[in-house]
């Protein structure tokens, strides 16, 4: 995700770098070929790259669009798990409660506040196929950790774990059936915006689409020299460069968009996200010490790449 204003032009360049390398060698043999050469018939019309173009543009916007918008709703999610994990805590802190079992409605509170924070990571670790509980384990107990490994989708079982402490807090009286209602609700929430993120994550961009747009700028840029040489000789090199940059960056950007969990750099900022959660949780709970926290998820972090630039 974008963390820096100014991104390197290193960076920009470095995705393209050998469309810009043979792209420029193929627009200097055909300059050389018809300027040393005179082989002037090799020229074509360019009304003929112009209306290649036309369409080729086109579909990239289109290409684009679709995958910000599958760009757009990870992040959407994201942000409805935000609000619905500020919810959960705040109808935990204010439903459940004992006078008589102060202490023990407090630890229950902590742990369950703790766990939906490492929910928080685990799925993002999860979706971006890293170790689901990295970096939780000074957030749940060593029981709930077992429970954890037993299961291959690691955020159902913590999603679990939240269901059984609420029939428990309902059998011993500290929430009435109504604040259970509410509680659930706000679990299926969370629970919704898993399977838009998995959705996401397990549906394919149609790779017939992308190929079949890449032939046409490969057949566009093949075209291109042929169609300039004659109006603009040796200028040709670099006017076929610069439109070949700026059509093979808006293709990259919209490959790279259209994978949100994929551990890129233009991934949706999963990890952010959730230490915002974990920073307002916490606060929730009446509590400071977020500086160590901080350091035990940059052991997380140094596995991710994905949170620097986007293009």
């Amino acid at each position: 995700m974008l963390l820096k204003e100014n991104i390197p032009v290193k960076y920009v360049l470095g995705k393209i770098k050998t469309e810009v390398i043979v792209v420029s060698i193929y627009a200097i043999v055909v300059a050389v070929v018809y300027n040393t050469f005179h082989f002037t018939r090799i020229s074509i019309p360019i009304s003929v790259p112009a209306i290649m173009g036309t369409i080729l543009s086109l579909l990239l916007a289109f290409r684009s669009n679709q995958a910000y918008d599958r760009w757009w709703e990870a992040r959407t999610l994201w942000g409805a798990i935000v609000n619905d994990s500020r919810t959960l805590a705040r109808q935990v802190l204010a439903f459940v409660e004992d006078p008589y079992q102060a202490s023990e409605v407090e630890y229950f509170r902590e742990r369950f506040i703790k766990r939906q924070v490492a929910w928080a990571y685990s799925l993002g670790q999860s979706l971006r196929k890293l170790s689901p509980l990295a970096g939780t384990e000074q957030l749940l107990t060593k029981e709930e950790l077992d429970f954890a490994r037993r299961y291959t989708n690691k955020p159902v079982a913590l999603l679990e774990l939240h269901a059984d402490d609420l029939r428990i807090a309902l059998k011993k009286g500290w929430i009435n059936e109504y604040q259970q209602v509410h509680m659930e609700q706000t679990l299926t929430k969370l629970c919704d915006a898993m399977g838009g993120c998995e959705r996401i994550k397990n549906t394919v961009f149609p790779v017939t689409y992308s190929l079949y747009i890449h032939f046409a700028l490969v057949l566009f840029i093949a075209l291109l020299p042929f169609g300039l040489i004659e109006f603009f000789g040796l200028a040709e090199i670099p006017l076929v460069i610069a439109i070949v940059v700026s059509l093979s960056l808006i293709e990259k950007m919209a490959i790279h968009l259209q994978d949100p969990f994929e551990n890129k750099p233009t991934d949706t900022p999963v990890t952010s996200i959730a230490r915002t959660i974990e920073r307002d949780l916490r606060q929730m709970l009446k509590e400071s010490h977020l500086a160590d926290d901080s350091k035990r998820m940059e052991r997380t972090e140094k596995n991710s790449k994905s949170e620097y630039f986007i293009l």
